[in-house]
């Protein structure tokens, strides 16, 4: 009898040890994976945070813009690339894009909209924080542009909303909210595991829970 119940007293305590140690690796993991999380996202999030509050307040905040007019006349090489596209309905050709790239120093993408009249090129330019367009005479090469800046918030806020940022930001945005979700699951799998330790753990989340969606049904019309 005191033997098996040794051995069944071992095997328990080496159970309890498997556990524990699984535990353990599970918290370092979780842990490891929280601090990379937050270390990438830590930047990101003040960024998003600051631009929320200025977001929320883009009526207080009054931005100024700033709009410059620029005027040149394109090569004969360019007016006919530009003729060329124009028959085919086209895109701007490489040849008008380099020329605005050098000669009014303006970045128009080959994705950009471009409307085509009867000799005329239309180019929309909106961008984050401004906006601008382009008109080139298809027949004497004639350019006038016009350029317009809001300001560095308003840059910053359509940074947050991933307006007119193109689709690298705009991955680069799905990508940051996956690393942010990562972050607020490993913490709150840190908080589940040291919740015995902090009583108050789940009131402070639930509070985080509860708070805005008394706002929300309450306040919101």
């Amino acid at each position: 009898m005191d033997g098996s119940s040794d051995e069944a007293k071992l095997a328990a305590k080496a159970r309890a040890k498997k556990r524990a140690q699984a535990r353990a690796g599970f918290l370092r993991e979780t842990v490891r994976w929280h601090w990379i999380s937050a270390a990438i996202c830590l930047v990101g999030i003040i960024l998003f945070a600051v631009t929320g509050i200025t977001l929320n307040h883009a009526r207080q905040i009054e931005a100024k813009p700033v709009t410059a007019n620029r005027e040149a006349t394109a090569p004969a090489a360019v007016i006919a690339a530009l003729q060329t596209a124009e028959k085919a309905r086209g895109p701007l050709p490489d040849a008008a894009r380099a020329w605005l790239l050098k000669e009014l120093k303006i970045e128009a993408p080959k994705a950009a909209a471009i409307e085509w009249s009867d000799g005329e090129a239309y180019v929309a330019l909106p961008r984050p924080g401004g906006d601008g367009w382009v008109t080139i005479d298809t027949q004497t090469g004639a350019a006038e542009a016009e350029l317009t800046s809001r300001g560095w918030i308003s840059y910053l806020n359509d940074l947050h909303k991933g307006r007119n940022t193109g689709p690298v930001w705009a991955w680069f945005l799905d990508i940051f909210a996956a690393g942010c979700i990562v972050f607020c699951v490993t913490g709150l799998i840190l908080l589940w595991m040291h919740a015995h330790a902090r009583k108050t753990t789940w009131w402070y989340v639930g509070l985080g829970l509860f708070i805005p969606l008394v706002l929300a049904l309450h306040f919101i019309p």
